[in-house]
């Protein structure tokens, strides 16, 4: 069944009782039009000495609060209900001068908590933890009127977690102007100036012992008085954007006949989890049984707004009209889930599920009830396994600490398959110099086995279990825009095409080539040269120690079991008994 239909609007997303919401909800179509030059890293000035920064600020805050959300009414999640059955909700705090920003966070994807005026143009903010727990802050979203032009303002995010940041390596916020939209179809610009990320004196409320928050600083002058602004860590891409996208396809009399949609499941809070299945419709069982099958998500973490806008491109080439696009349906069954989260992703979360655990960690024994999506998701590839090969299976990222796109895979200890798994993140640093493949990583470690990764590996024997992952920030000190991203789906596709070529040369090359590297990386670790290894196998070589781990990853162990009470259903939705 199809799970759009192109006759009706769009389904508002549902949230969670307890949490307010704008209305009518703000248009937040925003042009994602990539300015006309390069956006290049923020340059510190030489001589910047980020330790005086160092415990600047405390939890003793000054100034006066002028927006807060409410505070949870319950400390779990219980029910939903759709966005338009909320009343019209009176703005937090209403009472200003006329020199005060005016902020609001009550929309999709957006989570600032609070915003404190401690200068008459400096603010400190405070992002709202993800809900039903007090960690998991590194997104964040926002919206800011009653601007002036003219002075320079000053923001401080007070409550990040990561000791580290591509913030300090020349990253730059975010920020997005209705009337630069308007007036110069100029969409999301990177902006500021005086951008430092640093430890502040702030306990941390999730953990014990002398741990501390971290800060978040930027300086700005916005370009008109009286805009409707926004800040955000990344291009913001939110549930009603990928029902747009998901219409305009349903819409398409073309790209019917080879895109089926449908609803793989429902979220914890009722959200349409989609299915896409693309391919060229078989005129017979026997050419359909011959085609192999490649799997993309995308969205496990609601925060990594990039991995959407790399589906997004995937999903714009595999249905497009190119030959290629033609030989990959021809040849292969996609199956594309392009938001496992999307509670998540309504509520404005960084990481976390509404059970307020990671869904990428829990893929090793998914409890049906509260990580539906995931169990979904085995079940469908379970299924599709007893009928064709997997050549592949990937799961979109963000990364906020490494510069790129690159890899994780996993890494393939039988004689017969050594380095068969580092082939197609090969090829692909060969197709765009975006992609680097020396930061890929290939080790299996014990605490990421509830990865979507390692589980389809190592129970469903995908020999190619990929998770992409690209940087909230770009490559070659210039920064990724919104259409940089979206190339990475196309060049996903035409490495796919490489690797499944007929003619095995391609695969082969690439395979000499990665013995020839990992040899000499071998030869360099245990002092010998590369002419005494000429004859030994790789099987005989133990590579597994000459890369590093993968600790710099996004990645967190599980926090265990659900944070539900007992589960029930309920006019086919899960909701929750005390």
């Amino acid at each position: 069944s199809s799970g759009i239909n192109a006759e009706l609007p769009l389904r508002s997303g549902r949230w969670p009782v307890g949490i307010d919401t704008v209305c009518p909800k703000p248009d937040l179509s925003h042009n994602h039009t990539p300015p006309p030059f390069n956006e290049e890293f923020y340059k510190r000035p030489s001589g910047a000495n980020l330790r005086l920064l160092e415990k600047v600020d405390t939890d003793k805050h000054e100034g006066t609060v002028v927006y807060q959300l409410p505070l949870m009414r319950f400390p779990f999640y219980t029910r939903s209900r759709p966005t338009a059955a909320l009343e019209v909700c009176p703005f937090p705090l209403a009472q200003y001068d006329d020199d005060v920003l005016r902020f609001e966070s009550r929309f999709e994807c957006a989570n600032l908590f609070r915003a404190r005026r401690v200068g008459p143009y400096e603010y400190e903010l405070e992002l709202r933890w993800d809900y039903f727990t007090m960690k998991h802050t590194q997104w964040f979203y926002f919206r800011v009127s009653n601007t002036k032009a003219g002075p320079t303002y000053k923001f401080t995010i007070i409550n990040l977690l990561k000791s580290g940041s591509l913030y300090n390596e020349g990253m730059k916020p975010l920020f997005y102007s209705e009337r630069n939209a308007k007036n110069k179809n100029l969409g999301w610009l990177r902006m500021g100036h005086n951008i430092h990320y640093y430890k502040n004196n702030i306990r941390r409320k999730d953990c014990k012992g002398e741990r501390y928050q971290y800060s978040l600083t930027w300086q700005f002058q916005f370009p008109y008085n009286g805009d409707v602004c926004y800040f955000s860590h990344c291009y913001p891409y939110s549930y009603t954007d990928l029902q747009k996208d998901l219409l305009e396809i349903a819409n398409d009399a073309v790209k019917s006949q080879y895109v089926k949609q449908r609803i793989l499941c429902h979220s914890l809070g009722g959200n349409m989890v989609h299915l896409l299945t693309v391919t060229t419709p078989s005129t017979h069982l026997t050419e359909a049984k011959q085609k192999r099958a490649v799997v993309v998500t995308a969205r496990v973490h609601p925060g990594e707004t990039n991995s959407s806008y790399m589906m997004r491109g995937f999903i714009n080439f595999i249905t497009g009209s190119s030959p290629d696009a033609k030989v990959l349906r021809d040849n292969f069954v996609f199956k594309i889930v392009p938001m496992l989260n999307p509670d998540g992703v309504i509520v404005g979360n960084y990481r976390s599920s509404l059970a307020a655990r990671d869904l990428n960690r829990n893929y090793k024994n998914p409890i049906k009830d509260a990580y539906p999506s995931i169990w979904s998701v085995k079940a469908m590839i379970r299924r599709m396994l007893t009928e064709r090969e997997v050549v592949l299976y990937c799961d979109l990222h963000g990364h906020s600490r490494k510069m790129n796109v690159f890899m994780y895979g996993c890494e393939n200890k039988e004689p017969s398959l050594r380095l068969q798994e580092r082939v197609f993140p090969n090829m692909m640093s060969r197709n765009t110099s975006k992609f680097k493949y020396s930061s890929c990583r290939f080790k299996v470690q014990k605490k990421k086995e509830g990865t979507g990764r390692i589980v389809m590996w190592q129970q469903m024997g995908i020999l190619n279990s990929f998770t992409m992952e690209a940087t909230f920030a770009g490559y070659n000190n210039v920064h990724f825009n919104s259409t940089d991203l979206e190339d990475m789906g196309y060049h996903f596709c035409d490495t796919l095409l490489d690797y499944c070529d007929p003619d095995p040369s391609k695969v082969e090359h690439v395979l000499a080539n990665l013995t020839r590297i990992v040899k000499a990386q071998y030869a360099a670790k245990i002092g010998k040269s590369i002419e005494d290894l000429k004859d030994l196998p790789l099987e005989d070589l133990d590579i597994s120690d000459l890369e590093s781990s993968d600790g710099g990853s996004d990645s967190s162990v599980s926090d265990g079991p659900p944070k539900l009470p007992l589960l029930r259903k309920v006019g086919g939705l899960s909701h929750v008994v005390s």
